[in-house]
């Protein structure tokens, strides 16, 4: 069973910049392909980003694109998520996510591993 735990949420001012880490643990089949999603208040999931194992390929929502970036390190299996000009409206819990396919993240949304999630407040 892969385990994701995630770190580096916080509170950050509007424009700001904050990076989330995500640890990954157990089977390597299972993070071929990591990615982030989150979650606002009153709000569903959403689709964050995405990596492939390679890194050769990366995958952003319209939302975020130009202002986070992706990264993994698969010596650590540990991937991260660089956020830049944060806004209000990227308040939410954000949350690793993994799969053996990139397909499952970037494109169905449906990653078979979820980790805990961290909480990123960011004020006005």
């Amino acid at each position: 069973q892969v385990q994701l735990v995630e770190s580096g949420g916080g509170l950050v001012q509007a424009g700001g910049s904050l990076l989330l880490s995500c640890a990954a643990s157990g089977p390597t089949f299972g993070t071929t392909a990591m990615g982030w999603f989150r979650q606002a208040p009153g709000h569903e999931r959403e689709f964050v980003a995405a990596i492939t194992w390679s890194q050769e390929t990366t995958y952003y929502s319209d939302s975020v694109r130009g202002r986070f970036t992706v990264s993994r390190d698969n010596a650590k299996t540990t991937v991260y998520l660089q956020m830049g000009s944060l806004k209000s409206e990227d308040t939410a819990v954000y949350y690793c996510v993994s799969d053996n396919s990139i397909s499952q993240i970037a494109h169905d949304h449906a990653p078979a591993y979820w980790g805990q999630g961290t909480q990123v407040t960011v004020s006005s």
